[in-house]
């Protein structure tokens, strides 16, 4: 079975906790949910946001939906000026027997603009 990195992001409204915690609920489980991944598949998720989100951690929405035991961490973009606001981005990391072509990358709600090759949106 192969490691894979299976990447996602989706763009909030406002930076509002509970906000914040709905779109990063919805983006883990559509990123399980489009690879056919349980729990006991992944290694670790990495979520970054950008600068101008700080109501809460995006890793809390994962400890809230049962990601319990796998390690989860976040981190702040780097603050570039023509950057899409309001980004939350995740990378899992995953054993997957799915070649690379098969592998499901998740873009939700503003965030298909940083993607449009991934998402069909061109």
């Amino acid at each position: 079975m192969a490691v894979r990195a299976i990447r996602g992001a989706t763009q909030l409204d406002v930076d509002e906790r509970e906000h914040l915690l709905e779109r990063s609920a919805e983006l883990v489980r559509a990123v399980l949910e489009a690879n056919d991944l349980e729990n006991e598949d992944l290694i670790s998720i990495l979520f970054t946001v950008t600068p101008d989100l700080h109501s809460e951690f995006p890793a809390v929405a994962g400890r809230q939906i049962g990601l319990t035991d796998v390690p989860l961490m976040c981190m702040q973009e780097i603050a570039v000026p023509h950057a899409l606001p309001r980004v939350v981005r995740m990378m899992v990391h995953t054993e997957s027997q799915r070649s690379r072509e098969k592998i499901q990358h998740v873009y939700l709600h503003g965030a298909v603009a940083l993607r449009p090759d991934l998402t069909g949106a061109q």
